[in-house]
């Protein structure tokens, strides 16, 4: 080989040594930058180095999604502030791998890419969380002023009267819908932050229609006019003039219950100072026992029973008791079960 030719072929080497240098050394200062077309959670961060690109993925991911989430319903609102959230991510572990995929490919596909201005087309999520329990109370306590229990028909009596109470609707928040799409809001940037809660009806489980047929029988006594009213389906069926507590002894006042029926029952005393020496005794049935033929149970002693004392009906007489004649008792005692409500007025 001449000696021109030993030098041309030094210079090619030289050259090639220089170029080769060159594009390690450029590739080597483009070691911490993201390759074009990479993004992180949808944040294009090509051409970024790894400080760059957390900072815009922390500004541009994580600022819109540190949020409040409202609900409303009916005209009122509730918030969830984003502090307790707790939106957060990955930043610095995306970063790494997205610098890791750019130098995806070995020095000559690099070359190529830095000389044609190609770009890797890599998304890197960035494995975003958020506080579920933040989540879960939230609809906790939503669901807590929300939600209503639904009111049975029921009858408000006075002494001579049934007035029917309508019932009404309750309703129960659906929660686990409520919590899907504050799931789905948080994460979101783009998604409403305010989430309509959708109820549904729940329904009593007495109806003002079956209010009635609750109460088959009912028992009213206006003690000023002595007068016991029996009402059948809330419909009054019978009238019965009858005997109530004297001055110190009244018949209690209240809404109570037919507690125990008995059958030509015993006179169990009250151990009271009316008694006299016949306090704390048991009269069986005969001739003392003033208790005749009929006896319901309303309250601690006190009860409805017959009397042979006929002329004291329409008048305070008893000791707490209600009287009525032995054929009004007898009737009554058939017409009524025990747990029949009475109110007395």
């Amino acid at each position: 080989m001449g000696r021109k030719s030993q030098i041309a072929a030094i210079v090619v080497v030289l050259v090639v040594v220089l170029v080769a240098g060159g594009a390690y050394a450029y590739d080597s200062s483009q070691k911490d930058k993201i390759a074009d077309g990479v993004t992180i959670a949808g944040v294009d961060v090509g051409g970024l180095n790894a400080e760059e690109a957390e900072a815009a993925v922390r500004r541009r991911l994580l600022a819109p999604l540190r949020h409040s989430l409202q609900v409303s319903f009916d005209g009122e609102t509730w918030a969830l502030p984003g502090a307790k959230l707790k939106v957060r991510a990955d930043i610095g572990g995306a970063v790494e791998r997205a610098v890791e995929e750019s130098q995806e490919g070995g020095l000559p596909t690099r070359l190529v890419r830095y000389v044609t201005g190609g770009e890797v087309d890599e998304p890197v999520s960035a494995q975003l969380s958020y506080s579920q329990p933040a989540i879960n109370r939230f609809v906790r306590r939503v669901a807590e002023e929300i939600n209503r229990e639904p009111r049975n028909a029921t009858v408000s009596p006075t002494s001579d009267s049934l007035e029917v109470v309508a019932g009404k609707s309750g309703r129960k928040l659906r929660d686990v819908l409520l919590t899907k799409e504050l799931e789905h809001a948080v994460l979101n940037a783009d998604a409403s932050h305010t989430v309509t809660a959708v109820v549904h009806e729940t329904r009593p489980e007495v109806t003002t229609k079956d209010v009635a047929s609750k109460y088959p029988s009912y028992l009213t006594l206006d003690r000023s006019t002595f007068t016991l009213r029996l009402w059948e389906d809330l419909k009054l069926a019978k009238t019965y003039t009858v005997a109530v507590g004297q001055e110190g002894l009244e018949t209690p006042e209240g809404l109570y219950a037919i507690q125990e029926k008995e059958e030509n029952p015993s006179w169990h005393v009250p151990d009271s100072a009316w008694a006299g020496d016949l306090a704390g005794q048991v009269i069986p049935p005969g001739p003392a026992d003033p208790i005749k033929a009929r006896w319901m149970g309303i309250f601690e002693g006190a009860g409805i029973h017959g009397t042979e004392e006929i002329e004291s009906l329409g008048s305070a007489a008893s000791h707490g008791c209600v009287r009525m004649s032995i054929p009004d008792v007898e009737e009554l005692y058939d017409l009524v079960e025990v747990g029949t409500p009475i109110y007395i007025g």
